[in-house]
């Protein structure tokens, strides 16, 4: 199957996407940018979805196309820090932490760029994370990785790959989608809590009892860079065999690009589709990147290429 290569417009959105500050709790500001992207694009789409959203659905935006049998979920938010007292940091998620990172915040008093200090204790060994800048931020502003676009031929690097690119993803599978239901959810990077509320909204409401996970996983000694997305047979979770075999023989059968993940550790917003009381099928499948959860987040292009259009196969065959 040809794969579909991404214009230079295209990763201009992706790149846009990557500096929205959405850290978990507040993804609000990419709900809206979505909200207007799709108000904007979905009449050049070959279908326009039903569009659900608004105070019951907190910050969350669903998309329905035609008679749906799948849902793909794509989280909105981000790794970051909150402000505590003082100069004092707390993690929001598990952004990885070393001094000299550039961090951008923005409360009453304006925006302001800091740098990400790490402190030891050299006594205990304990670690304390602290920001330096001009001045003290409110307690409870949200700090996010300052972003850097870097592009090459081969390459997109930047803070937020993860899950800016899942969103993309799901962004360009809408284009041509007929059947099936796109969800851009909250809170995956902390915990969660919005997926189960939708997953009992979709089956009760049209009878959906499977999923997609468009989320990013990582480079690894047996996931490498170029040779397509990756097919996750187990992280923390299991899915469940039946459901991920069917995944593997319309990905061989459709001559997709795709590598096998085996991980013990990991999550995603699938947790919640295994742990809420109804009964759903679920599979991570996405590009994997360099560098995770660090302001360098590194994906190969032909991953990217190979993720849309196995996407594209797989929402329609499923």
């Amino acid at each position: 199957m040809k794969t579909e290569k991404p214009t230079k417009s295209d990763y201009a959105l992706l790149k846009h996407m990557c500096a929205i500050h959405a850290p978990s709790g507040n993804e609000g500001n990419m709900k809206h940018f979505l909200l207007d992207y799709i108000q904007k694009h979905s009449s050049s789409w070959k279908h326009r979805p039903k569009i659900i959203e608004g105070e019951d659905w907190q910050d969350n935006l669903i998309l329905v196309f035609g008679k749906p049998r799948t849902a793909v979920f794509a989280h909105m938010d981000s790794i970051g820090f909150t402000v505590r007292y003082g100069k004092q940091l707390v993690r929001i998620g598990g952004p990885v932490c070393k001094s000299g990172f550039k961090l951008l915040g923005t409360d009453s008093h304006g925006k302001q760029e800091v740098e990400l200090l790490v402190k030891q204790d050299k006594k205990t060994g304990h670690k304390t994370l602290e920001y330096k800048g001009k001045r003290d931020f409110e307690r409870g502003t949200e700090l996010v990785f300052k972003p850097v676009w870097r592009e090459s031929s081969t390459h997109v690097q930047c803070c937020y790959m993860d899950n800016r690119l899942g969103i993309y993803n799901a962004l360009k599978l809408a284009e041509d989608l007929k059947d099936g239901v796109i969800v851009f959810c909250s809170w995956e990077e902390h915990g969660g809590g919005s997926v189960s509320y939708i997953q009992r909204f979709l089956q009760k409401k049209y009878k959906i009892r499977q999923a997609l996970i468009s989320d990013i996983s990582w480079i690894s000694d047996g996931v490498h860079e170029g040779k397509g997305p990756v097919i996750s047979m187990r992280d923390s979770l299991i899915p469940r065999r039946s459901y991920l075999n069917r995944i593997i023989s319309i990905a061989k059968a459709s001559k997709c690009s795709f590598q096998l993940e085996v991980e013990e550790s990991g999550g995603s917003d699938a947790k919640e589709l295994q742990m809420a009381e109804y009964s759903w099928d679920w599979c991570f499948v996405g590009a994997a990147e360099q560098h995770v959860h660090t302001p360098d987040e590194k994906v190969h292009k032909k991953d990217i290429e190979g993720m849309i259009s196995l996407y594209k196969v797989l929402v329609r065959l499923l």
